[in-house]
């Protein structure tokens, strides 16, 4: 009985039932990216001799392409300027944006999107996962109530079996964070489906989606931690 429980501790995903691939990718309101940069540069964080400085940096390069993507369709108002030949009425965007990267491992993908978003406020919700029941658990937070967002980014590297991902949006959600939208660089078929029926109003954003999680919880063929891989603590 030790073993047995000792097994389902290093192992909570053994014996889970995960879905396919090709059953998540039709999903509503579920975006994964066909950029060829964004696959170019995924292939660059997913290779294991890629060392710590090149990660973050290309995790930060990432946050932004996916800052680009995930704001396509954002709502604009005029604005009225001057050009140094003449006045003109050009376009701003409708309230201000929100990011809410779950620490540690969401700092550089928030640090790519204040590159294209520079004004946006940024709050940090730290969550980390227990390894033996993959269950979320929070340790900071610090959030502001806001009313004037047209949208608030909650971002993390893994959406692995979405139970951070999920715990944040109802961190969010309870603060009266308005228009959520979630961005990650990778997913797993089984923490997709788990967030999408646990959120189905919010909009997810992925660059990749991977084939499954291993007994562990991690994602397979994944890039190992991202955490640890940005910030050097292998």
């Amino acid at each position: 009985m030790a073993n047995e429980a000792a097994d389902a501790q290093a192992y909570p995903m053994r014996g889970v039932s995960q879905p396919a691939r090709e059953q998540t990718l039709n999903l509503p309101q579920v975006h994964i990216s066909r950029h060829p940069v964004i696959a170019h540069k995924m292939t660059l964080l997913r290779d294991k001799r890629t060392a710590p400085p090149a990660f973050y940096r290309t995790v930060r390069e990432l946050g932004a392409l996916l800052a680009y993507e995930s704001t396509a369709d954002l709502k604009l108002e005029p604005v009225r300027i001057e050009t140094p030949i003449e006045p003109m009425t050009g376009s701003e965007l409708a309230g201000g944006v929100g990011i809410v990267p779950i620490l540690r491992a969401g700092l550089g993908l928030a640090e790519g999107f204040r590159e294209v978003l520079p004004d946006a406020a940024v709050w940090h919700l730290g969550l980390r996962r227990d390894e033996r029941t993959l269950e979320p658990i929070e340790y900071y937070n610090q959030l502001a109530r806001s009313n004037n967002l047209q949208v608030c980014f909650s971002v993390d590297p893994m959406l692995a079996t979405g139970g951070s991902a999920i715990d944040a949006l109802n961190i969010l959600k309870r603060y009266g964070v308005p228009h959520l939208r979630y961005v990650a660089l990778i997913g797993a078929p089984y923490g997709l489906l788990k967030l999408r029926e646990a959120h189905p109003d919010v909009p997810i954003y992925l660059a990749a989606l991977d084939e499954r999680l291993d007994d562990r919880g991690f994602i397979c063929p994944g890039l190992g931690d991202a955490g640890d891989r940005q910030f050097g603590t292998l």
